[in-house]
């Protein structure tokens, strides 16, 4: 009453999804982890070696993509963590580099990776904004904290809930920040 070879086919579709998932995740591990690594080198303004992991980056992400389609991709957490640490550093290179936040050419990635990328790019502003007044670089404070306000008015126009409600508001905490760290430079000017 059984059918082998259904189960068969099962079978063997069932150990190439795992293997196909073991694959998505561990390199998904090392893009996230290197795309970390591109946000302490900007903080440290290391520029040049952040735009080379980037593009290295971006060539694990299309070959992903490649090997395994968006689609198939899109079913595994571990891969659009990587993506939403990807998108908030080369969101936070091009802040650092003085260029326009813009959707990234040549990648694939969800409206959730660039709203969590943009909420949690807050974040790295504000502790730049720490480092860079401790510095006595007050116009680039400023600078960052009016950059900020301009994502959060972006960002306000989105109905968030669940998973990116929480890095909204974590966002908005960041701004708060920058506006006190604002604020406590101009009392002392």
């Amino acid at each position: 009453m059984l059918n082998k070879k259904f189960f068969s086919d099962l079978k063997k579709s069932y150990l190439n999804q795992i293997s196909e998932r073991r694959q998505i995740i561990s390199a998904s591990n090392a893009v996230l982890h290197d795309a970390k690594r591109v946000i302490f080198a900007l903080h440290r303004r290391e520029l040049k070696s952040a735009s080379v992991a980037l593009a290295d980056i971006e060539e694990r992400l299309k070959k992903l993509e490649k090997n395994f389609g968006y689609a198939r991709l899109n079913q595994e957490g571990a891969y659009s963590a990587a993506c939403e640490e990807y998108a908030e550093a080369k969101l936070f290179y091009l802040v650092a580099s003085n260029k326009k936040l813009d959707k990234f050419k040549g990648l694939n990635l969800s409206t959730e990776n660039y709203l969590g990328g943009l909420s949690d790019l807050l974040g790295e502003m504000a502790r730049q904004a720490v480092n860079l007044a401790a510095e006595g670089k007050l116009k680039e404070v400023k600078a960052l904290k009016n950059l900020a306000d301009d994502i959060m008015a972006e960002l306000v126009n989105f109905d968030m809930s669940g998973y990116l409600r929480t890095k909204y508001d974590q966002a908005r905490g960041h701004l708060r920040k920058l506006e006190q760290i604002n604020y406590e430079i101009s009392l002392r000017q």
